[in-house]
């Protein structure tokens, strides 16, 4: 892809890294001319859009949004899900989004229907989520090499351009239909975010239990949950739900309920999502299950009033 005058509206996580990701060429792309761009102006008002706009961004002018708008060719909105219809429109209203120039965001839930003010006018539309979470720091820039992208554009051309402009930050394109952008996004917000929460509480549940360093020790049995979950699916499983092993299950609930109750609804969730899974690729045969369910309905009646978090977590 030829060289480009970029703007970012919305100097997130997301906005700051991708700009500087365009800024400098990508060795990944394998063309001599991808990246290069221009990132001509940048909207960001927050103290933390501020520092991440000097630390990623050196140089590069902070415009409000019609002013970025006005200055480029490509305009990259960076917002939250919630603003971007009232960006797109009041940007289209006062005339900074033109025809012809590319307008891409890069929610994962909205496709190209949030830019249809902008589409109406003649801009070139585009959604181009990555899929990957982000710290707004340099240390993303190299987690874009391989990241894969969720595109959406609606002619050859437009689709042509989104995955230049992906092949150009070291990423790798996927095609995701406009009608199931929100499923799209819903299946790697329950992966990535949900996922934090998990680890979160387990390493809640391990300083319970007087562990010092709960990360060192999940990091290893984590990773490779993880790396086979990816891998061979359900069939990584393992553990005393797949096993049916209801007194194991029992204590678990006990002690959680005691020494860690804050965790306990999640807990009983993600057992009944996998005792679930267990029967029904049948590895578990249903007396035992049966047992487990009984067992984890109960705790769901005991949870109606949870107990108070333990004071020695407030602090953690």
């Amino acid at each position: 892809m030829n060289p480009l005058r970029v703007g970012v509206v919305g100097a997130g996580r997301v906005g700051a890294v991708l700009a500087a990701a365009l800024r400098t060429p990508s060795i990944a792309s394998g063309s001599a001319s991808a990246g290069g761009h221009e990132i001509v102006a940048v909207a960001g008002e927050s103290d933390a859009s501020r520092a991440r706009i000097a630390a990623l961004l050196p140089g590069v002018p902070v415009e409000k949004p019609t002013a970025v708008a006005r200055a480029c060719d490509l305009l990259l909105l960076t917002v939250p899900d919630d603003m971007l219809g009232n960006v797109v429109k009041t940007m289209t209203d006062a005339g900074a989004i033109r025809p012809g120039m590319y307008v891409a965001h890069t929610s994962g839930r909205h496709g190209l229907a949030i830019l249809e003010p902008a589409a109406a006018i003649g801009a070139h539309v585009m959604a181009v989520h990555p899929a990957m979470t982000f710290s707004g720091t340099s240390v993303d820039l190299a987690r874009l090499s391989g990241c894969v992208f969720g595109l959406t554009a609606a002619t050859p051309a437009d689709r042509a351009f989104a995955e230049s402009l992906v092949l150009d930050l070291g990423g790798k394109p996927m095609w995701v239909p406009e009608e199931m952008r929100t499923l799209y996004h819903a299946g790697l917000a329950h992966g990535a975010n949900h996922l934090v929460t998990l680890v979160t509480e387990a390493m809640e549940i391990l300083a319970a239990a007087g562990a010092t360093d709960p990360a060192g020790t999940l990091r290893p049995l984590l990773t490779a949950a993880l790396d086979n979950a990816l891998d061979h699916g359900d069939a990584a499983l393992t553990g005393p739900i797949v096993r049916g092993d209801a007194g194991t299950v029992a204590a678990h609930l006990d002690d959680i309920r005691t020494n860690a109750p804050q965790t306990l609804a999640s807990y009983v969730s993600m057992a009944r999502a996998t005792l679930d899974r267990a029967v029904s690729d049948g590895r578990l045969l249903p007396i035992r299950a049966l047992k487990i369910k009984n067992l984890l309905d109960d705790a769901d009646r005991a949870a109606v009033q949870p107990l108070p978090r333990p004071a020695h977590l407030w602090n953690q």
